[in-house]
């Protein structure tokens, strides 16, 4: 699998797990404004290819794997112009809103524990990761 996007957590901000329980996570560079840093998880970029990514691709959170849905018009650009990223664990196959990153719904419990400074998050290219059972990744 090619990697697509790599980024490193720094910091969590104290209103990400209720962000989480709403099915949404969302990234600042570090740096953000404290306003935006308290809901969000602060993180360094480490790679990042020029094309973004498309829906089968693969997000990946420590031991968590979610298959992407669909990615807004903007989505990319926030992230590469701002380190702004937006994840909304939906399964929609159009974003609501052009800044989104849409994943397959649900998982995000388990991801409390996952997202500690540190941390990984990484897009892979989804087409080695097809599961023949057609259950999904995660």
């Amino acid at each position: 699998m090619e990697s697509i996007y790599t980024t490193e957590v720094r910091e969590i901000g104290p209103e990400v797990a209720e962000f989480l329980e709403g099915g949404y996570l969302i990234l600042f560079q570090t740096g953000a404004p404290p306003e935006l840093a308290e809901m969000s998880v602060t993180h360094e970029v480490s790679h990042m290819r020029p094309e973004p990514p498309e829906p089968g691709d693969i997000l990946s959170i420590g031991d968590n794997s979610f298959r992407i849905t669909a990615v807004g018009a903007k989505a990319w650009q926030n992230i590469e112009e701002l380190g702004h990223a937006v994840f909304v664990f939906n399964g929609f196959e159009e974003p609501e809103m052009p800044g989104q990153i849409c994943l397959e719904e649900g998982g995000t419990a388990s991801l409390t524990g996952s997202l500690q400074p540190g941390s990984r998050l990484q897009i892979k290219t989804g087409v080695e990761a097809a599961d023949p059972s057609g259950k999904g990744v995660t």
